[in-house]
């Protein structure tokens, strides 16, 4: 059974910092693609940011590009986001995502994916 499970968002201040993390279990971590996703209140889930398997490719939705940064540890099995020059407007609900195609690296809504259970962002102005 396949699990990804988000860490606690929290609350950062605009201007501020914030990292969140994502493990799997049930799936070899090194051969999926992994993506970050958003979902603010009354609006329709997101992508934010996807890594390739071996982290080679990297891409991000035109608002945080400069701001945020995906990474992955494979050793680890963990998947970062790391949100830096927070802005009021990245308040949302986060969402860690594995697409459930092996080797399949492109992050959408629009595929079949394992997903955590979300995190809640929280940015003070």
């Amino acid at each position: 059974q396949v699990q990804v499970v988000e860490s606690v968002g929290g609350l950062g201040q605009a201007g501020g910092s914030l990292r969140l993390s994502c493990t799997t279990s049930g799936l070899r971590f090194d051969a999926y693609a992994m993506g970050w996703f958003l979902q603010a209140p009354g609006k329709e889930r997101e992508e934010v940011a996807c890594i390739s398997h071996n982290a080679g490719i990297t891409s991000y939705v035109d608002s945080v590009k400069g701001r945020f940064t995906i990474s992955r540890d494979n050793t680890a099995a963990t998947l970062y986001l790391q949100m830096d020059t927070l802005k009021p407007e990245d308040a949302a609900m986060y969402y860690c995502a594995v697409p459930r195609q092996m080797y399949y690296d492109h992050c959408s809504t629009s595929v079949e994916n394992y997903w955590g259970r979300g995190t809640q962002v929280a940015v003070s102005s």
